[in-house]
């Protein structure tokens, strides 16, 4: 696709009318942020539509909220009954009753009069609830299962697993039950009949505690009402300390509409996205000791278009590039006929990304007839091209080991990376060693997840490749500001023959010795994540031959920034 003017963006307060020139692609509407953070409450729990606002509870405040979704405006409904909802997690609304689920027990009463009437009692911690005509649903975490009753007698009709591995929160609508997953970072829709699995979804933040589903929602696009409730650290100021700024945190409570598009024939869901400045920029100032360079070519690979990403138009930063392409992706190549050493220059590109979540609907049924690989693909993605000690002993073992019998693709990888996770633990590290020593080692850096995960699946005969480079940091909710990324980071591709590439996280899912492990990033990736020049290094300095030997970081200090414009409807 054509790359555009970087001057044809427009400055925020216009972004509704932001539009490209005629060219092979229509962009998307931008609309400001609709995240709404209502005061005074701690926690959101549970979501459910009441005439034209919503309901839910805080636990720890013990309210039972109405919320305006055009304002945020909250209205206790229960002054004088707050102890009948503290450790209530889950709110459901029929008509004018509401059901409540508070520790093992799940409640009803009428809207108008608060007293609760016990329907049903669990032998574990009833986290959601969720009614429809006659129908009562209950979600449990700590039995693994989603309990249907008849909503008046509190008989137990069924029952079906639940789909992730976190505490779940539940909503329906007609034939379908919407499901969210505090750790999994992903909304779920079931069949409410059997409980099988229709599409998946992440969301934009992190931990959703609660959703609301508008009537007449179908699994294939619309929106879904979401409460999320986590904490942030920021410096606080006490100026009675003798150390007046302290690192603490405080509650944070938003609810957002997550807009989400399933795209059945190309097996993914995509949800809300944004629109992103991106400006990635190489600094060099004065060279120490460093000899004169002549002829250098310094190239920078420009971020990349994908199922999930988009890259709308690129301009230069500091000094001109020629645009190049290598292995079909976008290279800004910088060329300067002499660097001395008391040189400084500042080189880079600027770029506007339409960003959003994905994620991938392919099940280990699907995958077993796919074709075989490509023969092309053995020399380029089977290869040890990267100090992956494939042929270490120890890291053939593994690959042995981490697979066992499994011969289904999908099943295979998901096995390597929970073997990955079980043996090593993630730590910042000086320098990316070699697959064989971080195994030994027991933990490592995501580039050191990445080795061992590609040696240990290219052994097993699965095509896999480096991808990423950076990362937005994750705050959707601070529009306009500059943020900047502490580390870069580095995730995987794997291949699936017959249908294409496919992301997976490196070591953000592994959060807890032994697992049970999330699988949000199995086959899916957040809207922060910036796709750069796959396949190709992401940055490469090129010299005549016989010149002195010199390394990046030796020359320059990068600069990475980032802008949250507006969102973006998938």
């Amino acid at each position: 696709m054509p790359y555009l003017s970087y001057s044809q963006v427009r400055s925020p307060p216009m972004l509704e009318s932001l539009s490209a020139p005629a060219s092979s692609f229509s962009p998307a509407s931008v609309v400001t942020s609709a995240v709404l953070q209502p005061i005074g409450v701690k926690a959101l729990y549970g979501l459910a539509f009441h005439g034209n606002g919503l309901l839910a509870v805080d636990p720890f405040r013990g309210y039972l909220l109405r919320l305006d979704p055009k304002t945020g405006n909250s209205k206790i409904l229960n002054s004088s009954r707050g102890a009948a909802f503290e450790q209530a997690t889950g709110i459901a609304c029929w008509q004018d009753q509401i059901w409540v689920a508070r520790e093992h027990s799940v409640f009803v009463t009428a809207l108008a009069s608060i007293e609760l009437r016990l329907v049903v009692t669990l032998p574990y911690t009833a986290d959601g609830v969720a009614v429809w005509e006659n129908t009562l649903y209950v979600s449990c975490k700590k039995a693994g299962y989603i309990f249907v009753f008849d909503r008046d007698s509190g008989e137990r009709i069924t029952q079906f697993p639940t789909p992730g591995i976190g505490i779940e929160n539940i909503s329906v609508w007609g034939d379908y039950l919407w499901v969210c997953d505090q750790v999994e970072q992903t909304v779920y829709c079931l069949d409410r009949a059997t409980g099988e699995l229709v599409v998946k979804m992440l969301t934009p933040f992190p931990t959703p505690t609660g959703l609301a589903v508008p009537p007449h929602t179908t699994p294939d696009q619309g929106m879904l009402w979401v409460s999320y409730t986590n904490e942030e650290p920021y410096v606080r100021d006490d100026p009675n300390s003798e150390v007046p700024y302290e690192l603490t945190f405080r509650d944070r409570t938003l609810i957002h509409p997550l807009s989400f598009r399933w795209y059945r024939e190309a097996n993914y869901c995509r949800t809300t996205g944004y629109l992103v400045e991106m400006t990635y920029v190489e600094e060099i100032d004065t060279l120490e000791d460093a000899m004169p360079l002549q002829n250098v070519e310094w190239r920078i690979a420009f971020p990349t278009s994908t199922d999930r990403q988009t890259v709308r138009e690129v301009e230069a930063v500091g000094h001109p590039f020629q645009e190049d392409r290598q292995n079909g992706e976008q290279v800004a190549s910088f060329r300067f006929d002499r660097l001395d050493p008391d040189e400084r220059h500042l080189f880079g590109w600027k770029a506007l990304i339409e960003v959003y979540g994905i994620k991938y609907q392919l099940t280990p049924r699907q995958v077993e007839s796919a074709p075989p690989l490509p023969t092309e693909f053995g020399p380029r993605y089977l290869i040890d091209d990267d100090e992956l000690a494939m042929d270490s002993l120890t890291i053939q073992a593994a690959a042995r080991e981490s697979v066992g019998t499994e011969t289904n693709l999908l099943r295979q990888v998901l096995s390597i990376r929970n073997y990955v996770y079980d043996k090593l633990s993630y730590a910042v590290t000086p320098a990316i060693e070699t697959p064989d020593v971080v195994l030994q080692r027991g933990r490592g850096s995501c580039g050191e997840y990445v080795g061992l995960l590609l040696a240990l699946m290219r052994l097993n005969g699965i095509a896999c490749r480096t991808v990423g480079r950076y990362k937005c940091p994750a705050q959707a909710d601070k529009p306009g500001l500059y943020l900047e990324p502490d580390f870069n980071h580095v995730w995987i591709e794997f291949y699936i023959p017959g249908f294409g590439w496919v992301p997976m996280e490196s070591n953000p899912d592994d959060i807890q010795d032994g697992g049970p492990y999330p699988t949000r990033f199995f086959m899916g990736l957040p809207w922060w994540h910036v796709e750069m020049g796959k396949g190709i290094p992401f940055e490469k300095l090129i010299r005549p031959e016989g010149s002195p030997e010199v390394r990046l970081g030796d020359l320059a200090v990068n600069h990475m920034r980032f802008r949250i414009l507006g969102e973006l409807e998938p």
